[in-house]
């Protein structure tokens, strides 16, 4: 049985290590400080540590112990009434599984890890590959990783298919092989893409091994004595009658008798796993398909008989229900209502008879939370959930056209789920060495689909690594509570917390802004960033503007975002984006009311052509003290306080091309005493009550960080993130990197770090000049010739204004 396998395969990594571990799971969403960990991530401790620990002091509530938190790589002092002890067994096969949603609530369901449990070298299988069902023969069971405290055990499966499958392999894995086939058949799956093949005479065997009993007066299972069921067995589909329930723990056999069988066949009922079993009554009226020997029986979802034969039912559930799990998108139909939302656990509860699905709807048409009668199964919002019956559910048909499906190129352990999950908890952004676990790599990001680069890449770089503009997710608003959920729960925590949103999700938030009417097209039409954000921020969530501007002699101005205008500048060839923000204020005689917390500049290109500069260069500190209205400034000769400011001296050729100029009193008649600035027009500059200078270098300096910039190249747009403090702490989001299929294929967005453009970043103007940009590494080439908004934050302001 499965155990033998588990333990042979576990010897590839238990003879290396001497200390025995204990597992655990971790039972609820767990924040520390700037992250959260969420329930589902696997944790271990050594025996010797547990056991001294727990000897020592009796078990209080609160309790803590350190626990090596396997996922995150991260060791935490934890509660114990927070986790819950898994066999090595289990947690091997949990551990293979992402992200931890999705492995929390196959925790909670048990019956696919027990069914797991049952599947042994050499068992016939079906494979779940990129949609597809594909046969196969189960040649490995598993750690395909070196890990002295516990690996995921995978599957390795040999697929029965005609010719070599792309992407697969012969059995190897990461250099080392497993077991051997042709090159093209082999491959390494988590048990949730594995079902087992039974055949008529397994059942017997499989019962007198493991000593169950026979229940014929029935009980606590989906079916019972007298029951009419549909049984797929042995590519067919067979008709009958259940005679008894045979109950041996985790081995659970129906005793079933076919309605019509060949020969001496027809006189001996079969034991077959309950798994292989649906009930008659689950297959509702909404086509028919026709059992082999036996009468017609009706199938729910609308799916064409056709399709049925030869593709076997799994989990004892209907047709629709074999293309859908946890987090799929679903549309249920209850009368004239049709209801959408996202699976968010199945199983059995009690009271209803089958296989049930919790979905949380899109809209306040459920009637629960999350629980039945008084037990929670999944969590949301009031009046989101409801409890449905799998055969009820069918794939959501507004998305039929967008499947998703995950690129298995980095191996079973980089596998995410085809769609993202829905995360009503608050993410910190991730930083540093988390951000590059969580967000880099393909399948990572926002997913691109109809023209929303701008959108994907305008997200990306607002809410991946950095908090300044959480205000728009949970500032309160009601009108567009909706949309404002959508953002949060839908594509930024998501984002957050597992590092990819499905392009599901993105066109969500599409429609809604569409359907509300502040701008037609945003759902098929490419647009530009500044105009996503305009919409998103002022029509929809009321934003306080991010800027407040002053002129001389005219009202104060607010806006979100600064255009760049300035006149053309010979002597401007490669500037720096502080040269352009001054040159851009000095020409519009603007001043900053205000400190702002966010600063996005959009740059002086035009259309998809037309571009001012053919470079610029990134300043990684905008330093804004000059720019600032009714503030304390620095003389720029001699550093002392400073009287009056000379926009006439800013242009002159003598100064540096960098900085406004502003002098004290004695510097000012010095400069101005030459004939050519005797007729410059002074302006004075107001000096804030209460300041106090005791020294030169006292007047404080504004400086803001980038974070992001937006970059085109031929109507595309991609990202450059900042997601540490060190210069190469760089990386590159594209919503669109790559196509797999035709055009009903899907997008592959790609995060890669890009730390060359340190590099680029520190060069001066005049070798920066002569740099073709063809020569450049790596993709620092678009960040400097391709820049189209830049975004920086103040560190020193609050999140929420």
């Amino acid at each position: 049985m499965f155990a033998t396998d588990f333990s042979k395969a576990t010897m590839f990594f238990s003879s290396k290590k001497e200390i025995k571990y204990l597992f655990f799971i971790l039972m609820e969403d767990l924040p520390i400080s700037d992250r959260v960990f969420p329930a589902g991530h696997i944790a271990v401790i050594a025996e010797t540590d547990y056991l001294k620990e727990m000897q020592n002091e009796p078990q209080a509530p609160g309790r803590k112990l350190k626990f090596h938190l396997l996922e995150a790589d991260v060791h935490l002092q934890l509660e114990v009434d927070s986790l819950r002890q898994l066999n090595e067994q289990d947690a091997g096969l949990l551990l293979a599984v992402s992200p931890s949603s999705q492995r929390f609530s196959l925790y909670l369901e048990k019956e696919a890890l027990e069914n797991a449990l049952q599947i042994q070298y050499g068992n016939k299988v079906t494979v779940d590959y990129k949609s597809k069902q594909l046969p196969g023969v189960v040649r490995y069971i598993g750690s395909i990783c070196d890990n002295p405290k516990l690996s995921g055990t995978f599957f390795g499966i040999e697929l029965q298919v005609e010719g070599a499958v792309d992407d697969l392999c012969d059995g190897t894995f990461a250099g080392h092989q497993y077991f051997i086939c042709k090159k093209g058949c082999g491959v390494f799956v988590p048990f949730t893409k594995v079902k087992r093949r039974w055949s008529f005479g397994e059942g017997e065997q499989c019962a007198s091994a493991g000593g169950v009993k026979t229940n014929t007066t029935g009980g606590d299972h989906p079916v019972n004595p007298g029951d009419r069921v549909a049984v797929y067995m042995e590519e067919e589909m067979k008709g009958g009658t259940v005679m008894g329930v045979m109950d041996g723990g985790s081995t659970v056999l129906v005793n079933f008798e076919s309605d019509k069988m060949n020969g001496e066949e027809a006189k001996k009922p079969f034991r077959v796993p309950m798994d292989s079993v649906i009930k008659e009554d689950m297959l509702q009226s909404m086509g028919s398909i026709q059992l082999s020997n036996s009468r017609d029986i009706s199938v729910d979802g609308g799916w064409s008989p056709e399709g049925l034969k030869g593709d076997p039912m799994e989990n004892g559930a209907s047709r629709s229900d074999r293309f859908l799990g946890v987090k799929s998108l679903v549309q249920i139909n209850m009368g004239n209502v049709l209801m959408t939302g996202v699976i968010q656990w199945m199983g059995h509860v009690p009271g209803m008879k089958g296989k049930i699905a919790g979905v949380e709807l899109d809209e306040d048409k459920g009637q629960s939370d999350g629980t039945w009668m008084g037990h929670r199964y999944f969590q949301c919002a009031p009046k989101r959930g409801i409890f449905v019956r799998m055969a009820s559910c069918q794939p959501d048909t507004r998305f039929q056209s967008l499947a998703v499906t995950p690129e298995d190129s980095q191996g079973p352990a980089r596998t995410a789920n085809r769609e993202s999950c829905v995360v009503p908890v608050i993410v910190p952004p991730p930083r540093n060495e988390e951000a590059v676990r969580i967000l880099l790599g393909r399948m990572r990001g926002i997913q691109g689909h109809c023209n929303s680069c701008y959108m994907d890449s305008a997200l990306f770089s607002l809410f991946s690594c950095t908090l300044v503009l959480d205000s728009m997710l949970h500032k309160s608003t009601n009108q567009f509570s909706h949309i404002q959920r959508i953002l949060r729960e839908e594509i930024v925590n998501p984002l957050r917390r597992d590092g990819f949103v499905d392009c599901k999700k993105v066109m969500n938030l599409r429609k809604e802004l569409t359907q509300g009417g502040y701008c037609a097209g945003f759902t098929t039409e490419e647009k530009d960033p500044e105009e996503f954000l305009s919409v998103i921020m002022q029509q929809v969530l009321g934003l306080e503007p991010l800027l407040k501007l002053r002129s001389a002699g005219q009202k104060e101005q607010e806006c979100y975002c600064h255009q760049i205008f300035i006149d053309k500048d010979d002597d401007l060839i490669v500037p720096t984006v502080q040269q352009l923000v001054e040159h851009s204020f000095h020409s519009n005689h603007l001043k900053l009311a205000e400190v702002p917390s966010c600063f996005i500049i959009q740059m002086p290109r035009f259309g998809k052509n037309y571009k001012m500069f053919e470079k610029i260069i990134p300043s990684l500190e905008l330093d804004i003290t000059d720019l600032l209205s009714d503030s304390p400034r620095e003389c720029c000769l001699c550093g002392e306080l400073a009287i009056q400011e000379c926009e006439e001296c800013f242009t002159d050729k003598l100064f540096s091309k960098t900085g406004l100029k502003q002098y004290c009193g004695t510097c000012w008649h010095q400069v101005h005493s030459h004939s050519s600035r005797r007729d410059h027009r002074p302006m004075k500059l107001d000096c804030p009550e209460g300041f106090v200078r005791t020294g030169k270098a006292m007047v404080p300096r504004e400086r803001m960080q980038l974070f992001a910039m937006l970059c085109i190249e031929t109507s595309h747009y991609v990202s450059f993130i900042k997601y540490g403090p060190e210069e190469h702490q760089w990386m590159f989001f594209d919503s669109m990197s790559d196509r797999h299929g035709g055009e009903s294929g899907y997008n592959i967005p790609t995060v890669t770090p890009c730390p060359e453009v340190a590099k680029y970043v520190k060069s001066s103007a005049a070798k920066l000049i002569k740099e073709h940009p063809r020569d450049m590494e790596g993709v620092a080439k678009r960040q400097l010739c391709d820049a189209y908004m830049y975004l920086y934050e103040n560190p020193r302001m609050a999140v929420y204004k």
